[in-house]
């Protein structure tokens, strides 16, 4: 596998993560819903769907009493400093420390006694106690009547109409004939990503080999039917006026392209990191960056005119812009450069009068005012070969492992299907196909195992369900980590097995892939939850061996127990580590790898070093490393990420499992207080936690045991 640079490729990501940051400090405002008439009465129910340290997800319902509804809003305030950070069947804005949830265009009307509801996920710190009150335009909800009063709100901000379906219109290109089954017929899809977006120059600077057409049959043979080609056009031209591109670099493209499409692909590229290169300075130098801008359209669209009609052409990758005033102008600059984006190639003639054109919404983000922006967009140009297009790497705690996020839980899931749904209201129900341009997990940036190998495929398992229950269109993001370009073998075999059943068909996963077994005690029977997701329960095997029902393991419900009898069986002589690994069999899908582990709660050492190379010495005695908290001696938290006390896995800490340590590193010390004695919690999967200490004086760390 080639060496991943620390790319700039999820620049925009480092930007968006800063916004979710301050999210959990103070909430993202949203645009709220305008022209709301007043209610005589109405009755909340607010309840906490489950909360975890430092977050929280809520429902909310709504039943108006009074008479009937047309445009809503309620309005609340947090009684001890909560935040929202996201919100779904609502758009929920804060000013200060008052919230507002307006409704959208499908759920705008509320019938006398009929209910709304809506949810969001939001922060908290101390404490999390419930709103007192809420007022739905204007009269406080309290189970009864009253008389309108005057509510507060933020400024009005232009809501987007909802968009008319276009009709999608039968032509000669693209077969088989509209924007919706070409989409279609492009999943699954895949990103050919760090190579010739690589901001160096030439497309091997980041670490990849040159694409060859073998390389290319190859990746065709894994099933893929789409292939993206990412490319970044910035140190590739000439100056102002013209802009002329260097040929050598478009011929290139150019083969690449070519060879895709000889070999069956869909193919889309685009402009890719001059997002941040210098689209993003439009605000301040909006000339320039739209000259630059349409003089490259101009001179692609003249290039690829009579390409063949699986050549799909996208706008822009996650546009951002610096210095704005904020999200109306935003708005306004992103609609210039995909409106100018959608006359070029229109007007280039041939194969571009009805080549499928892709928009994205602001940082490629499902959020809904980003969603509703596009939608006015679509709404205005009218052009019935044209799809939109988000990115999704989940949601950030568990993506890159900080905030205690190990694991795909309700939240994770709550996130995806709020995101899915949105781009599925907004455009699919409305016949404007969507296609999820990059998917993954911003760990794997790193390597993939920021995320523990059980989890990491539950999200994958139901991304891929998601997505096809929402007619969505997927491609991979793969910057080299996970197909190998030389080999042609996937870095990680069980994970592209599950990717590519979740194309067809649900999977039946588990509680855990892991079945810990203290040493120090005697083994008892162990009991894993099934999540059949549609399938049945078939057998539990061990390589091509069928364990027995009712003695080696029992199955009530979704509960598998296995046995103590199996499991003293299964363990062996005990040794530290995997002593065998099972195979739950559903009716579909790919089988559940379990593995049994034998275990002792691990140990550490007193250590000395630098804030530059720190290493707690570790016994880990079979077991892993989930997280690590860290907090001074009056319970404050210590390091980066101060807002939570569990740190980033594999940014401010890292297991050495070879070289029996835990790495702390120093962008972990970097924010540690001088002469401060750190308190350390080390989680692992068994279960078990560690405590340890580390003290920070200048540059030298020492690290003790008590």
């Amino acid at each position: 596998m080639a060496d991943i640079l620390p790319t700039p490729r999820h620049r925009w990501w480092k930007a968006l993560i800063t916004g979710f940051v301050a999210t959990v400090l103070a909430a993202v405002g949203l645009l709220p819903a305008t022209g709301a008439q007043a209610a005589a009465g109405c009755r909340v129910a607010y309840t906490v769907g489950s909360q975890w340290q430092g977050g929280f997800n809520a429902n909310v319902e709504v039943t108006n009493l009074g008479d009937p509804v047309n445009g809503w809003k309620l309005v609340w305030a947090f009684p001890a400093g909560q935040q929202v950070t996201s919100g779904w069947n609502a758009t929920v804005t804060s000013s200060g420390g008052q919230v507002t949830a307006a409704n959208l265009g499908y759920n705008a009307t509320i019938a006398t006694n009929g209910k709304v509801s809506f949810g969001f996920n939001g922060s908290w710190t101390g404490t999390n106690p419930a709103p007192a009150s809420f007022a739905l335009n204007g009269v406080t909800c309290d189970g009864g009547t009253g008389t309108p009063t005057p509510t507060p709100t933020p400024t009005p901000t232009r809501t987007p109409t909802p968009t008319p379906t276009p009709t999608p219109s039968v032509t000669p290109t693209p077969a088989p004939g509209n924007a919706m089954a070409q989409v279609a017929a492009m999943q699954p899809g895949w990103n050919l990503g760090n190579t010739f977006d690589a901001t160096g120059s030439d497309e091997t600077s980041w670490g990849n080999p040159r694409v060859t057409q073998a390389f290319l049959d190859n990746l065709k043979a894994q099933g893929f039917k789409s292939i993206r080609i990412p490319v970044t056009w910035g140190q590739h031209h000439g100056a102002g006026p013209s802009y002329t591109i260097d040929p050598a670099w478009l011929s290139r493209v150019r083969e690449v392209v070519d060879w895709a499409l000889a070999d069956g692909f869909y193919v889309m590229i685009n402009i890719h990191h001059d997002s941040w290169q210098w689209i993003n300075t439009m605000p301040t130098d909006r000339t320039n960056v739209l000259n630059r801008y349409n003089a490259l359209w101009t001179q692609l669209a003249a290039a690829f005119r009579n390409a063949p009609a699986k050549l799909v052409l996208e706008s822009v990758n996650e546009p951002q812009f610096t210095g704005s005033s904020g999200d109306a102008q935003n708005a306004q600059l992103l609609d210039e450069l995909n409106t100018s984006f959608q006359r070029i190639v229109r007007q280039s003639g041939g194969g571009n009068a009805t080549r499928l054109l892709v928009l994205p919404t602001l940082h490629t983000s499902a959020d809904q005012p980003r969603v509703d922006e596009l939608t006015a967009t679509l709404s205005k140009l009218n052009d019935p070969n044209i799809a939109a297009t988000v990115h999704y790497y989940g949601y950030w705690p568990f993506s890159v492992n900080v905030a205690g996020g190990t694991r795909f839980d309700a939240t994770v899931q709550q996130d995806l299907v709020a995101a899915f749904d949105r781009v599925y209201n907004a455009f699919v129900a409305r016949g404007i196909p969507v296609i999820l341009g990059e998917y993954g997990l911003l760990g794997f940036d790193r390597h993939t195992g920021t995320i523990e190998q059980g989890e990491k495929l539950k999200f994958f398992e139901f991304l891929g369900y998601y997505a096809r229950a929402k007619r969505i269109t997927t491609m991979l993001w793969d910057n080299g980590q996970h197909f190998d370009r030389t080999t042609y073998q996937w870095h990680d075999p069980e994970l592209w097995a599950q990717i590519r059943s979740s194309w067809t068909t649900r999977s039946g996963t588990a509680s855990s892939d892991q079945v810990y077994l203290a040493k120090a005690s005697a083994i008892s029977a162990e009991t894993l939850t099934l999540n059949l997701n549609g399938t049945s329960f078939q057998a539990l095997r061990q390589g091509g061996t069928n364990l027995v029902n009712g003695t080696d393991y029992t199955v009530s419900g979704d509960q598998l127990t296995l046995t103590a009898a199996a499991l003293t069986r299964l363990a062996g002589s005990r040794a530290y580590g995997v002593n065998a690994t099972l195979q739950a069999v559903f009716s579909q899908g790919v089988p559940w790898r379990i593995d049994i582990i034998s275990y002792d709660r691990p140990v550490l050492s007193n250590a000395t070093g630098t804030t530059a190379s720190f290493a707690v010495p570790t016994r880990f005695r079979g077991d892993q490393l989930a997280t690590m908290e860290a907090k001074y001696a009056d319970g404050s938290n210590a390091g980066p990420h101060n807002w939570t006390s569990f740190k980033e896995f594999d940014v401010a800490f890292a297991p050495d499992y070879p070289g029996s340590a835990i790495k702390l590193k120093p962008e972990f010390f970097a924010e540690v207080n001088d002469g401060s004695r750190v308190t350390l919690t080390f989680h692992f999967w068994s279960g078990a936690t560690v405590t340890y200490y580390v003290t920070r004086s200048g540059g030298s760390v020492t690290g003790t045991t008590s």
